[in-house]
């Protein structure tokens, strides 16, 4: 099964339309999609609530850190 990420976007809203960056971009999430499926399965399976997994799950990505933010 395909996945349809969004068209990706810079800061100043023109599209990324390189190939290959595309291509990274949409590896990268196919396959946080599928860490994040497995993790959710396990936490089911372990008997955690499915809403306390998705919470944990929406949390975690609020604290992801931008490294490149510039200041």
């Amino acid at each position: 099964m395909t996945n349809e990420w969004p068209k990706w976007v810079r800061d100043d809203g023109t599209v990324v339309s390189c190939t290959e960056k595309v291509k990274v971009m949409s590896e990268n999430f196919d396959e946080i999609k599928q860490i994040a499926q497995d993790a959710l399965e396990d936490g089911l399976l372990m008997e955690v609530s499915e809403e306390q997994m998705r919470t944990a799950l929406h949390a975690l990505v609020e604290q992801l850190i931008n490294p490149y933010n510039k200041l």
